[in-house]
């Protein structure tokens, strides 16, 4: 698969996990060159699903899970 590998999502996954953190105790969080507030933290669940989905997607393929196989039978 080119483009986004497993490792790239996971870590993508990681910072959007860390700014959901600091969002919660009402922090701050800068990422990518935005500062992200508790008035974002609906981007920021966006963004946790999305990367979480890719890294799922990824992890499936990897490990063959992601393969669908039919059968026929007699």
């Amino acid at each position: 698969m080119a483009g986004i590998n497993l490792e790239q999502a996971q870590a993508q996954l990681n910072l959007w996990l860390a700014a959901s953190e600091a969002v919660a105790k009402k922090q701050s969080y800068s990422i990518a060159g935005r500062t992200l507030t508790l008035a974002d933290a609906a981007d920021i669940q966006r963004s946790i699903q999305f990367w979480d989905t890719k890294v799922q997607k990824l992890s499936a393929a990897t490990t063959g899970r992601g393969r669908i196989r039919y059968g026929v039978s007699e």
